[in-house]
């Protein structure tokens, strides 16, 4: 009997231990923190912001986020309740080394680097002008954000933030990239305490991951879901279908499994890549590249995060590119050892002393 109760036990045991497991396997709806692929994400699509549904709710832009088996698919924008005194930092794609890496978004008590990207609606690549923080409340800046200002009275404008930046590139350095490196206040800010996506943000991503509409494949660029007013509501009045997509869609030269397949990410002994491991390259190669920047520190985003090295010059209006960019640097060849000639006698042995 006990042997019996025993093993029954034991069963369920394993079994709470295969969820965790299952939940994280990559394909799953959560992108791993610094998963990489040889693919450039689509340029981000054009939308409007759909209606705030009450107080405290903060905006988190829409982004392209990456599935194993399909590629790239689109997590819509939407309105989320926010921890009090928290701002959203958004997740980037960042080219490093021929491949793009994604740094996760995070809470923060000040906005961080998002690879410069122009998100929109008060994420104009570099801080956010939505609103602010006063007190408990949290105040909307109604030149940039969509509010009820009937129902919503945390509201005032300042039309003087506004950046007129029209690109819609959805990823950091590389051909065709954005441009930006973090300010040194942005660094600061990178080691303040962070908290990660809440549940909401998790469970809408989960949603998006399982609607094939939403995939670069199937709408090239231009989701029918861009943003929704609350998270996991891909239907109803407060959907928000994509205008047009921010550049003409050009489908990989690679299928999704090639590019993870192909990605050094994964395997031991490839290149490394991002700034934790670009210490150990420059030893390995003889100090044949720049030495890597100082490790961050604990509460800094993700140490995967990946900020190209003298990124190439670029325009506002460049379009990402969506096929792969196999742009590894080429190694250099050891110089050629100088043979030993023939004639070259054997030294005579030392006399050994008697």
């Amino acid at each position: 009997m006990r042997l019996h109760r025993a093993v029954h036990l034991l069963a369920f045991a394993l079994v709470l231990l295969a969820i965790p497991a299952a939940l994280s396997s990559p394909s799953s709806a959560q992108i791993g923190i610094g998963i990489s692929v040889q693919i450039g994400p689509p340029a981000l699509p054009v939308y409007e912001q759909p209606i705030c549904p009450g107080p405290g709710y903060l905006w988190t832009p829409g982004y392209w986020s990456w599935n194993d088996d399909a590629g790239y698919y689109w997590v819509p924008g939407t309105w989320v309740v926010a921890p009090v005194g928290m701002l959203w930092t958004p997740g980037y794609w960042g080219w490093n080394n021929g491949l793009y890496v994604w740094n996760a978004g995070y809470w923060g008590p000040h906005i961080g680097f998002y690879g410069g990207i122009n998100y929109g609606f008060g994420y104009g690549g570099v801080g956010f002008v939505g609103g602010e923080w006063r007190g408990g409340a949290f105040f909307y800046n109604t030149a940039v954000m969509h509010v009820d200002t009937v129902h919503i009275t945390n509201v005032y404008v300042n039309r003087t933030v506004i950046v007129n930046n029209e690109s819609h590139v959805a990823f950091n350095g590389g051909e065709g990239g954005v441009a930006a490196r973090p300010t040194s206040q942005e660094e600061a800010y990178s080691r303040e305490p962070h908290q990660p996506p809440v549940a909401a943000q998790t469970e809408h991503e989960h949603a998006a991951s399982q609607n094939k509409a939403l995939f670069a494949s199937n709408n090239h660029g231009a989701p029918a879901v861009a943003a929704t007013a609350r998270p996991g509501e891909f239907s109803g009045h407060g959907v928000v279908g994509a205008k047009a997509a921010g550049a003409p869609y050009h489908a990989p030269a690679m299928s999704p499994k090639e590019a993870r397949a192909a990605s050094p990410a994964e395997s031991r002994g490839n290149e490394p890549r991002g700034n934790e491991s670009r210490a150990n390259e420059s030893r390995n190669n003889n100090n044949s590249r720049s030495p890597a920047p100082p490790a961050r520190t604990e509460n800094a985003r993700p140490q995967n995060e990946s900020h190209p090295a003298n990124p190439p010059a670029h325009t506002e209006n460049a379009r990402p590119q969506n096929e792969a960019h196999p742009e590894n640097a080429p190694k250099s060849k050891p110089a050629n050892q100088p043979k030993p000639s023939k004639n070259n006698k054997k030294p005579p042995e030392e006399e050994k002393p008697r």
